[in-house]
């Protein structure tokens, strides 16, 4: 293996950096955090490369879009430790959660099509009703266990505004209604999607508005395109790990 880290023309932190827009720094960083093998040093102290090296760093930069930063990281480090095993587990870990993603996609879509024949406008009540929760009303403990979750993930969706509890008059408990139901699960399926909670509030009052499913119709869109390019992306990092493992021999 020593003699593959060699092997080839030397290359410097700079030869490294210009072809991929990097800072000597970053490549640096990269070799100190070790997502670059261990460089050579000239009689100087200077760091050389070799072609192995570039191809660490092409295998780390393919591999950051489709699995992140921090996995990326940890994949190229046990790679390099000879811990191969260990970086095919990250990859299937990340392949696991993209399939998680998906299907959590797709019980988003399905429960819009669940939810779209029922829709009808909510009028404008004013102050939060003072009786008691109706056929299907709910605390904020069992919806929290529901959606597995914990009680103050609620309230702070409802402080942004994404669901409108009101209180049992007896006991002052936050009751939930089949509408706060609804809201809540697409809430929390968006959040799993990657959306903040500031582009989620607008959607589930469209939804509450009736008739404007527009928005989340576009916003599944993206989701989907960016479950996509992930997917492609993953493809790619693991054609570039591939052949750096291939150089390593």
């Amino acid at each position: 293996m020593g003699r593959n880290l060699q092997s080839g023309d030397r290359l410097r932190p700079v030869d490294l950096a210009r072809g991929h827009g990097l800072s000597t720094q970053a490549v640096r960083n990269y070799e100190e955090s070790g997502i670059l093998p261990a460089a050579g040093r000239t009689p100087h102290g200077y760091r050389t490369y070799t072609s192995l090296h570039a191809g660490a760093l092409r295998a780390f930069l393919a591999l950051v879009p489709g699995h992140g930063h921090r996995t990326a990281t940890s994949i190229m480090r046990a790679v390099n430790q000879g811990a191969v095993d260990g970086a095919f587990r990250l990859i299937d870990e990340s392949h696991s959660q993209l399939l998680d993603d998906r299907q959590t996609l797709q019980a988003v879509e399905n429960a819009l099509r669940d939810l779209e024949p029922a829709m009808a406008p909510e009028p404008d009540v004013g102050p939060e009703p003072a009786a008691a929760s109706g056929p299907g009303g709910t605390f904020i403990g069992p919806l929290a266990d529901q959606l597995g979750i914990r009680p103050a993930t609620l309230r702070k969706w409802e402080r942004a505004g994404l669901m409108r509890p009101h209180r049992d008059p007896r006991t002052g408990y936050r009751v939930y209604d089949e509408a706060d139901v609804r809201d809540a699960r697409l809430a929390h399926q968006l959040r799993r999607g990657g959306y903040l909670l500031e582009q989620i509030a607008p959607l589930i009052a469209q939804v509450r508005a009736a008739g404007g499913l527009e928005p989340l119709g576009a916003a599944l869109h993206d989701w989907h395109g960016r479950l996509s390019a992930r997917g492609r992306a993953m493809l790619t990092g693991a054609a570039e790990l591939e052949a750096y493992l291939r150089d390593r021999g």
